[in-house]
């Protein structure tokens, strides 16, 4: 009689795996269906679309109630900052998308003969961070549907209620407007690797804000995907700077939403020639300087085993100075300056901090202070941002031309500006690519063109064909022909 084989048995982690497979097959087949019904879509149905889901976080009621979600979720960042990124960001995003075409034509080049359409790349997989569990899925819905796409968001474990709920919101919203609900799904709880692994595997872009585990993880499956990188800002005081308005600028931006934002200040490097005056002027503006064993308090506090101490990361200054045991002067400030002079593992503070603790660093000139930055940013935080307060706009030139980063900030709060501000340039996002420097594949601001495929229509034009002597004449005149 023949053998007959018995099947393997099938381990739970196995079994939890087809689980998850067939929940995102699920999720899958609804958002194809919601694409389908709206491929068709005008651009300004997209754009009803796009201000139906800004309106389902934006309206000051939901606004409210989801930063107070968020901060009794995650325990991170505080309320009334939390209510203005939800909708500061989700305004300004909406300005930038309401500015573009990704319906149909969205270029013409007659000179070049060709013609551009926009088309969508798919289903977006969209995992999300505990810091903004409400603004970064609305976000980057905001961006998917402006590019007709279905998006499915991976929320963090802290955050999965919060994120939850603005899908809700913004489901509901889509209804009320007309469009597709399964536009925007999120997975089920409980949220896991294993199924924000399956939605990664099963979608057809993947977009990453958070760990970098994630990161590395969206990069592995195989699938198109978009990465950002750490955040670790270093900006340098020059010795021409305002003194007053860049301590303004740099409280303002280090203690909103109690500096969980990628883009807060990490580190300032003060000119040898003004640093008494700055440290003053950052005092006078809330800051408290830490002795030598106040330093020490500090660091054994926010670090615990080499991790960050999430007891006391992105929590508010007064609990921030009393579970460091800093004294009483210190927990009526606003932030902590804590003098450092090194960089690397052995000096902590030289890192990202996600709390409301600054290092600051003196600098003999303008070369010491380019090169303590590049140290920083080569230690955490490679092709992030990094900026300046001067008035010698050439340093400002020299900081981009010199260092690996994708934004510098001059004059600016980098928690307000990095990500887009009503005062610069840059688009409004929350998902900041870092270039290859970073290990990701975007060297800009997520924005909307990072959702939409382009084709090009390509036709006949007069011969563009230049002489051999136009393209080889300099080179045959340095270096001759050869041989």
């Amino acid at each position: 009689m023949g053998h007959v084989s018995t099947p393997a048995p099938v381990g739970p982690d196995q079994e939890q795996m087809e689980k998850d497979r067939a929940t995102l097959a699920l999720l899958m087949g609804k958002a194809r269906a919601a694409m389908a019904a709206f491929a068709g879509a005008s651009q300004e149905t997209v754009d009803d679309a796009v201000r139906a889901l800004a309106w389902a976080i934006y309206e000051p009621g939901r606004a409210r109630a989801l930063a107070e979600m968020a901060v009794r979720d995650t325990g991170l960042g505080n309320v009334p900052d939390k209510i203005v990124k939800n909708q500061r960001k989700t305004f300004g995003t909406l300005r930038d998308l309401l500015r573009a075409r990704t319906v149909g034509i969205v270029e013409e080049d007659p000179s070049r003969g060709i013609v551009k359409y926009a088309k969508p790349v798919g289903v977006v997989g969209a995992i999300c961070p505990s810091t903004n569990p409400a603004a970064t899925p609305a976000n980057k819905a905001m961006m998917a549907v402006k590019g007709r796409n279905a998006i499915i968001i991976a929320p963090s474990p802290a955050g999965q209620g919060t994120t939850g709920r603005v899908v809700d919101l913004m489901r509901a919203e889509l209804i009320r407007a007309g469009h597709p609900a399964d536009l925007v799904q999120v997975l089920p709880p409980p949220v896991s690797k294993s199924l924000t692994q399956a939605l990664m595997d099963a979608c057809d872009l993947i977009v990453v804000t958070g760990s970098q585990d994630n990161v590395r993880r969206a990069y592995r499956s195989g699938k198109p995907a978009i990465g950002v990188g750490t955040g670790n800002v270093p900006v340098i005081v020059d010795s021409s700077a305002d003194l007053a308005a860049a301590a303004a600028k740099i409280r303002a931006s280090k203690i909103f939403d109690n500096s969980t934002s990628c883009s807060s200040e990490n580190a300032l490097v003060i000119l040898d020639d003004v640093y008494d005056a700055a440290i003053a002027a950052l005092k006078a503006a809330g800051g408290y300087l830490a002795s030598l064993e106040e330093k020490a308090a500090i660091c054994a506090k926010l670090w615990v085993n080499g991790a960050l101490n999430r007891q006391i990361i992105a929590k508010d200054a007064s609990v921030f100075a009393e579970m460091t045991g800093l004294p009483a002067e210190a927990r009526k400030a606003k932030f902590f300056l804590v003098e450092e002079t090194g960089v690397g593992c052995g000096h902590p503070f030289s890192g990202e901090k996600l709390s409301l603790a600054l290092a600051v660093y003196r600098a003999r000139d303008f070369d010491a202070a380019i090169l303590r930055v590049r140290e920083i940013l080569a230690f955490q935080g490679a092709g992030h941002s990094c900026g300046v307060h001067t008035r010698d706009m050439s340093h400002a030139r020299r900081l981009a031309a010199e260092l690996d980063v994708v934004r510098v900030l001059v004059n600016q709060a980098h928690a307000f500006g990095n990500g887009g501000s009503f005062d610069n340039g840059l688009n409004f996002t929350l998902s900041m690519g870092c270039g290859t420097w970073g290990g990701n594949s975007i060297s800009e601001n997520l924005n909307y063109r990072n959702f939409i495929n382009i084709t090009h229509l390509s036709t006949v034009i007069p011969e563009n064909k230049p002489t051999e002597e136009e393209l080889f004449g300099p080179y045959f005149t340095r270096h001759g022909r050869g041989p």
